[in-house]
């Protein structure tokens, strides 16, 4: 690879994304440690650790490990997020999902952590302290929102706009010169109804065996809205370029048509390329917008960025792109 293609494939924003990925995390656990502290001589020994589904504690441990293993737990996590979008960040919506990964993971833990401890001030004895579901409702709040806000501040990919002709024998449509179209497919779970539905029908069932309502709620109400988010996409091919948003408009991918190198139809794995399902960082970088498996609308954009959704008709969409995308470089 020459310098300059080096140089145009480098991942940009890194400081930015370093500062969010791995800033905050790192400024939560120096909170949680040192309140901890402040709160060690209020505490029983040992302190309780964990809450069974009856909503009693029924796990106790020794302060100082505990504190530590919430410290390196955060920041290992928030490390490897760091290192994903660090090397195959090239997308802003990879740096996007690491950061607010990293940051809801570290509020989550910390939230429970510190919420856990405060429960348990002024107790001689942790048998004595009652049901965490108040801690742990708040602490998923306060994650989501956190994670939401680091999300929005990492910022976005700055224009590459290319001049380069298509490569030939890219697939095109025969369209003529004033003529315009416009492609737009839903991208689905089927099963993700059916899905959503078991999911509040087994929080209902957990929140009677344990009458901890509060987190049951924050837990049913988050996972729905993330089944909602990530499997269910609505994908659009005009003189725009591409787009695809979410069924909540956030997040959403815009790629502009000059910024685009080819589109093509693809065949995809999720479990093989992607891990799985999902909006998915995959093996080199790519990006997908990954719901099922088999047919795919691949795009190669400027910055050696790649985009995959799994959707119907992707060789329509993939051709009507390419023919817009070269009108651009005509004019």
């Amino acid at each position: 690879m020459t310098a300059a293609a080096s140089t145009r494939h480098k991942v940009p924003h890194r400081r930015s994304m370093t500062a969010i990925t791995l800033g905050i995390p790192a400024i939560m656990v120096v909170i949680v440690v040192a309140v901890a502290l402040y709160w060690r001589a209020e505490l029983p020994d040992p302190i309780a650790i964990h809450w069974g589904p009856s909503g009693e504690a029924d796990r106790f441990g020794a302060f100082g490990p505990h504190v530590i293993a919430h410290a390196v737990i955060v920041m290992v996590f928030a490390t490897g997020l760091w290192a994903l979008a660090w090397f195959w960040g090239r997308e802003a919506l990879t740096r996007r999902f690491a950061a607010g990964a990293a940051v809801w993971f570290a509020g989550l833990l910390s939230g429970v952590l510190l919420g856990n401890l405060n429960m348990q001030r002024g107790l001689t004895d942790a048998t004595e302290v009652g049901p965490a579901g108040g801690p742990l409702a708040f602490a998923f709040g306060f994650a989501t929102v956190a994670a939401l806000l680091a999300a929005w501040a990492v910022p976005g990919d700055p224009p590459r706009p290319t001049a380069e002709p298509l490569p030939a024998g890219a697939m095109t449509l025969d369209l003529g010169a004033a003529e315009q179209a416009t492609w737009v497919q839903e991208v689905g779970q089927e099963g993700l109804r059916i899905v959503v539905g078991a999911a509040l029908v087994g929080a209902v069932f957990v929140g009677l065996l344990t009458d901890q309502w509060a987190i049951v709620a924050v837990v049913a109400v988050t996972f729905g809205l993330l089944l909602a988010v990530i499997f269910r996409w609505t994908v659009t091919v005009d003189h725009n370029g591409l787009s695809a948003r979410s069924l909540l408009r956030r997040p959403r991918v815009r790629i502009p048509l000059d910024e685009v190198v080819v589109a093509v139809e693809v065949q995809v794995n999720p479990l093989r390329e992607f891990g799985g399902w999902g909006l998915r960082t995959g093996r080199g970088g790519r990006t997908g917008i990954v719901v099922r498996k088999g047919s795919g609308l691949q795009v190669k954009r400027t910055g050696g960025r790649v985009l995959v959704i799994t959707v119907d008709d992707a060789g329509i969409g993939a051709a009507l792109l390419n023919t817009l995308a070269a009108r651009t470089r005509e004019r």
